[in-house]
């Protein structure tokens, strides 16, 4: 036997053939067909520690070095934006202002359970390497599933897919609660073919994609509470090209709340405000109080 049969055979390392394998099979297409989306927050004074932590270590070791995950950014509240959100009684975020720091990534569609396979080992390693911020509380963190992009100039301009890449200037997450399960799929049809279509028209938000969050899997890691709201649930990103703090008190999200009331089909839980961090710096952790 070779040296690199033994080697192969007898410890875990991967044989470097295998990707060439896993790579000739199954679905790799451009669309995001599932997304992780993650609002946390860093404990009182460990903001920095934090940030540096993320950004240094986990966005890339515990995300975009992963098979399947194709595009992410970094979004940041500081508290001037915490303060427009809305509604106070949330039930995604208590208070409403907890979450400063947003994650967004895409994934490769159909390729959800090879990723969630790695990416639960990978987050079993980080931890027992003592790789794991533990100053820290996941107010909202789920893995979702793409049901529709919304877009305001038609077939100009990024699609969803170079979203994450495109130098927005801010985004807005959107979380409305359907009036049960069995009304769901009728607030997404709505949303898609009569609502958004209308508020994006003229606005400073160029599209808006929606999902539906996913349950995450049993040995998932403690410190990351499974998922509510899975049959209820719709999750909306707005991309702007306008700073959220011109955008939300203007026409096109001033009454979120009330117009998603009117259709009998939901309520708004979460309009959060967001704007993209600078990798590499500590710019906005001052502001974060």
């Amino acid at each position: 036997m070779t040296e690199d049969a033994e080697r192969t055979t007898t410890d875990p390392v991967t044989s470097p053939a295998t990707y060439a394998e896993l790579a000739a099979v199954g679905p790799y297409g451009v669309h995001p067909g599932h997304a992780l989306i993650t609002m946390v927050e860093p404990h009182p004074g460990h903001e920095y520690a934090y940030n540096r932590w993320y950004e240094d270590d986990h966005y890339i070791a515990g995300a975009m070095a992963m098979p399947w995950i194709f595009a992410g950014r970094r979004w940041v509240a500081t508290r001037d934006l915490q303060l427009l959100r809305y509604p106070e009684k949330s039930a995604v975020a208590q208070p409403v202002t907890a979450g400063c720091y947003l994650s967004t990534y895409w994934l490769t569609e159909g390729r959800y359970d090879e990723h969630m396979k790695w990416t639960v080992g990978i987050n079993k390693r980080l931890n027992r390497d003592g790789r794991v911020y533990q100053d820290r509380t996941h107010v909202f963190t789920a893995f979702q599933d793409h049901a529709a992009t919304v877009y305001r100039d038609g077939a100009a301009g990024p699609r969803d897919f170079h979203a994450l890449d495109h130098p927005y200037a801010g985004l807005v997450l959107e979380v409305i609660d359907a009036d049960g399960p069995e009304r769901r799929a009728e607030l997404l049809e709505w949303l898609r073919t009569r609502h958004l279509p209308r508020r994006l028209a003229g606005s400073p938000a160029a599209m808006v994609t929606i999902f539906r969050p996913t349950p995450l899997p049993g040995d998932r890691m403690a410190y990351v509470k499974q998922v509510e709201g899975v049959d209820t649930r719709l999750t909306l990103l707005w991309f702007l090209e306008q700073d959220p703090r011109e955008a939300l008190p203007g026409e096109h999200f001033a009454d979120r709340e009330a117009a998603v009331a009117e259709s009998g089909l939901g309520r708004v839980e979460l309009v959060a405000p967001f704007i993209p961090t600078v990798p590499g710096t500590d710019r906005y952790v001052a502001e974060l109080r």
